[in-house]
């Protein structure tokens, strides 16, 4: 627990960036990305038709007869949303769950240390309650929560459940999910979240079993959501025509993402979490 511990008080300083057109009423620690109201100084821009002319530093005018633009930052808290794939097929593997709970447990955290608003959502869980809170205080106590969730209840599928779930008071939705589900689905989901002006992450996150399957001879498949079960005979033609589709089914859930200008972020059960933060995260921008 000393490796996590650790890891929560490196956490304990970052934000969540979001590029959103809406914003919380409410003040917070955070300083957004919009400009114009709030007394702390940011910094200068050069000057565009339609800005308006009652913020130009006429002293830098002076200096350079260059026209530029005071620029301030306002402190508004964010409210987001962390909607964790609980169903049958997603728990059917205890790594890629445990895995799941842990990225879903550290952003948690860092929506709630940096006192933004958090509604964190098992979806298609039949025991768990929605999260709803604010604040640094409950950050480590909500983390602690996620990874003890368990479910043994055989449930229905994620998108689904999801699409009744939402709600529309959110400038950012996490979805943490396997993603193995029909992508006329899937992109219903994203347009519905990108309708309500939401930025989307979407996590996929798959064991490395399903990634690289090391299954061989005569099997039987049975639907962890359904039940159905499937007599089958694996050979590597078959195993590399998995391959090919799953690559492909992937590709497209990314490029529905980028089309609703969302994220697409794969992992999987053996990647570092840490590295995902400091690393992933960072260099694409979203997190600081």
């Amino acid at each position: 627990m000393s490796g996590a511990h650790a890891l929560l008080g490196r956490l304990q300083k970052m934000r969540l960036l979001v590029k959103t057109r809406k914003r919380g009423i409410h003040k917070g620690s955070r300083q957004s990305s919009h400009f114009g109201s709030s007394l702390e100084f940011s910094d200068f821009r050069v000057y565009q038709p339609g800005d308006d002319v009652r913020q130009i530093d006429w002293n830098v005018f002076g200096r350079t007869q260059k026209h530029y633009i005071k620029r301030f930052l306002d402190e508004q808290e964010l409210s987001i949303a962390i909607y964790l794939d609980a169903t049958s097929s997603m728990r059917q593997i205890k790594s890629k769950w445990e895995f799941a709970k842990q990225l879903a447990g550290l952003l948690s955290f860092v929506v709630l240390a940096s006192e933004d608003r958090l509604l964190f959502s098992p979806i298609a869980s039949a025991n768990s309650q929605t999260i709803r809170r604010k604040g640094a205080v409950s950050s480590k106590r909500t983390y602690l929560e996620i990874l003890q969730l368990e479910e043994q209840d055989q449930t229905g599928d994620f998108i689904t459940s999801l699409q009744n779930t939402v709600t529309k008071n959110q400038q950012l939705s996490i979805l943490i999910t396997d993603g193995l589900e029909p992508l006329d689905r899937v992109e219903a989901l994203l347009k519905k979240l990108s309708s309500l002006k939401q930025e989307i992450w979407f996590f996929q996150v798959l064991s490395s079993e399903e990634i690289s399957p090391s299954y061989v001879g005569d099997l039987k498949l049975i639907d962890s959501e359904s039940n159905a079960a499937v007599n089958v005979s694996i050979n590597p033609s078959i195993l590399s025509e998995y391959q090919k589709r799953l690559n492909e089914h992937n590709k497209e859930i990314e490029r529905l993402c980028r089309r609703y200008g969302g994220y697409y972020l794969p992992v999987s059960d053996k990647d570092n979490l840490q590295s995902i933060f400091f690393h992933e995260l960072s260099n694409r921008g979203l997190v600081r």
